[in-house]
């Protein structure tokens, strides 16, 4: 990740560790690179993406946006396929740790009875 130390941590750990507002930022200003690395003015890609070009221009001077939204521009750039290992559960780190989520009993689907 850019402006990443190597500290031996994921790139999306990394991110994760800090705020949520300085996370949504940087992912804005990596939406912009990625725009205008394909010559796109706001309004192609928000047309490209099903968004407002308002909508657009907020996110990438504030970093507010909608999920929703931000899954369309993702998608419009080629890159919704990012999103995959997102919210994955964590891979054990030990043995033990392998031992334990096997022996853990399944999540409900709904709410306990």
């Amino acid at each position: 990740m850019p402006g990443h130390r190597s500290t031996g941590e994921s790139p999306i750990s990394a991110m994760l560790s800090r705020s949520p507002t300085h996370v949504s930022r940087l992912l804005a200003q990596r939406l912009r690179v990625l725009r205008l690395e394909r010559n796109w003015k706001r309004e192609t890609l928000a047309k490209r993406a099903g968004v407002s070009p308002s909508s657009l221009k907020r996110f990438e001077t504030s970093g507010r946006v909608s999920l929703e939204n931000l899954l369309k521009l993702c998608h419009a750039l080629g890159r919704l396929s990012d999103w995959d290992e997102l919210l994955r559960p964590l891979a054990a780190r030990s043995l033990a740790e392998l031992e334990q989520q096997s022996t853990r009993r399944p999540t409900p689907k709904r709410g306990r009875k």
